[in-house]
């Protein structure tokens, strides 16, 4: 008996046509389990995301997590959802939240599953809030809408890091034949075991968040207007939430994205970073009420983009490291001005992932708080923070520049909705003194240092022509030579955390974790400047990630621009060779 009728239909008919090549994609290989969980397209088969391979999939992190917590069917789960849907396939979110249910309710676990949809930082939130085992989210944030996604946090409240990866892969081919009843979900909705937290994160969630309000009055009287949109994901309902909490008046929603829409129709990609056209509808609106500022969630709304209208009537998007500095200057600022907390400087931390900018390493070191960097994602700043708070340290901020924020220790993970309300009070608070966020912007440059940064990435589908490439970087001048120069530019110093060198370190070992099975390696140029150049963990690209790093008082701005700029190209024409490698660059 077919269980899905939609699937079912699909494989039937590309049976019918002999398809091979096809069924090949459908059947081949399973999607493979790291540790971002799975992302794949709803559809057939084991190496897309639906009804079956959620249940193998639960079944076997259900398994792995009774291995162990000895507790876990006191303590339990929580699972949340998007409103992404596929209507081919039959696939979506709740859907696939609900099945998951349904396999640890059927084993005694007691399952937190919010009623509707939420940001994915909820599901943190409440893993710490109720001390339970496990999180699960269902959804694929930024990506295309035929993706699904199943993303996994441990009990301290931060995504999975390794080995936990590896043990629930392989607790999944152990356990793919579904157990009895495991897609009747309807059973959960009489169990005593299924519990909604909807209506108590809403509340402990937006009163946890109001630690970061310290300027109430001014957020009341403020003329500044905020225009936000929440490009037809979940966050609508949340910042209109989180601006109440903060006194703020509601913002403008971008009518035609404001409902939660699984098709995306007003964009090409529903990613904010991908910068204007995301937000074309919200400048027409922005124009329209008078707003100065435009906050933009993506659809799963733990990412922010910040956009502000300048002098001249020209539109400002900040890329994720200038609102990084942004918000670490802030909420270093109220942390002085404000605390009640009696912790010393010397206990007080921030972090950003290594591929971030490292103006917070300029302000830590000018204003005596620590700085940390981590690798990339915000699985290692989650895990890393939550070490440091385990230890009695304050953790305030953490940040990558993938426009992911840590604003409030309550979620150790990117909330976009903590941080757009916060950007809402700083701009609110500058506003009093007469301030942009684009003249603090300089402010706080002028102060710590310019810090100027320029990424961008290659696509490439052959993985063989990708080795190839950092193969010829590890022997560029004969073997085990690391490149000296770059085109005019001496290099300093190399990290390689693929092999796990690092030029700088006395034993010459990095002391960043290391993992062979992605390329990332690290320059440090003599003019100041760092790129680094790595493969992605979920597409077919190289980036790279430069920056230039002056010491405070080097005010000539276009002058580092230049430099970077020719820097950059440097590192195309020499170390990527787009031409002799066939690389398809980024388009506009």
């Amino acid at each position: 008996y077919q269980q899905n009728q939609k699937t079912y239909a699909i494989v039937k008919q590309l049976l019918a046509e002999g398809n091979a090549g096809e069924l090949q994609k459908y059947f081949g290989s399973r999607m493979e389990f790291g540790t971002a969980g799975l992302r794949a397209a709803m559809g057939a088969g084991i190496s897309h995301m639906n009804d079956l391979t959620i249940i193998q999939t639960t079944q076997g992190f259900c398994r792995y997590l009774e291995k162990n917590f000895s507790d876990l069917k006191k303590r339990g789960v929580v699972i949340g959802f998007d409103a992404r849907a596929h209507l081919s396939s039959g696939g979506s979110s709740k859907r696939f939240a609900r099945l998951a249910a349904n396999t640890f309710i059927s084993q005694g676990v007691p399952v937190y599953l919010f009623s509707d949809i939420i940001p994915t930082p909820f599901v943190p939130y409440t893993v710490t809030h109720l001390k339970l085992c496990a999180g699960i989210m269902v959804t694929a944030s930024h990506n295309p809408k035929q993706d699904n996604g199943y993303k996994v946090y441990w009990e301290n409240g931060a995504q999975i890091i390794s080995p936990h990866d590896k043990g629930i892969s392989q607790a999944i081919e152990e356990n793919q034949e579904p157990w009895p009843q495991a897609w009747e979900d309807k059973l959960i909705d009489s169990s005593p075991l299924l519990h909604d937290p909807y209506a108590m994160v809403n509340k402990e969630y937006f009163k946890d968040i109001q630690k970061q309000c310290f300027y109430r009055n001014i957020n009341k009287e403020t003329n500044l207007k905020f225009v936000h949109t929440s490009v037809h994901g979940v966050g609508h309902k949340f910042v209109q939430l989180a601006f109440k909490a903060f006194d703020l008046s509601p913002p403008f929603a971008v009518p035609e994205q404001k409902d939660p829409d699984p098709d995306f129709p007003t964009v090409k990609y529903p990613n904010p970073e991908e910068g204007k056209g995301v937000l074309t509808l919200s400048f027409a609106l922005a124009e329209k009420d008078g707003a100065r500022i435009i906050l933009a969630n993506d659809p799963d709304a733990d990412r922010l983009a910040v956009a502000e209208k300048q002098e001249s009537g020209e539109w400002k998007v900040f890329s994720g490291n200038e609102l990084g500095a942004l918000l670490g200057w802030w909420i270093f600022t109220c942390w002085k001005n404000n605390s009640r907390d009696t912790r010393a400087i010397k206990d007080v931390y921030m972090l950003s992932s290594t591929v971030s900018s490292k103006i917070l390493r300029a302000i830590a070191l000018k204003e005596g708080f620590h700085f940390e960097e981590t690798l990339t994602g915000f699985k290692w700043m989650g895990n890393r923070a939550k070490q440091l708070m385990d230890q009695g340290k304050a953790v305030l901020f953490a940040f990558e520049e993938a426009i992911g924020y840590m604003c409030c220790p309550a979620v150790l993970d990117k909330d976009g909705v903590s941080a757009a309300v916060i950007t809402a009070e700083m701009a609110s608070f500058l506003a009093t003194r007469n301030l942009s966020l684009s003249q603090q912007l300089k402010a706080v440059y002028d102060e710590y240092g310019f810090h100027i940064t320029k990424a961008s990435y290659f696509i490439c589908h052959d993985p063989k022509v990708i080795q190839q490439l950092f193969d010829n970087l590890r022997n560029f001048d004969g073997k085990n030579t690391y490149p000296k120069s770059c085109g005019r530019f001496k290099v300093s110093g190399i990290r390689d955390l693929t092999t796990g060198y690092d030029s700088s370190q006395p034993d010459q070992k990095a002391i960043l974790p290391t993992s062979k099975s992605s390329q990332m390696i690290t320059f440090t140029f003599a003019n100041g400047g760092v790129a680094t150049m790595r493969t992605s963990g979920t597409e077919p690209k190289i980036k790279y990630y430069s920056e230039l790093c002056a010491p405070p008082g080097n005010s000539d701005v276009e002058q580092l621009k230049k430099e970077l700029d020719e820097l950059v190209n440097a590192l195309e024409k020499h170390f990527f060779q787009p031409e002799k490698n066939k690389l398809q660059r980024k388009t506009e």
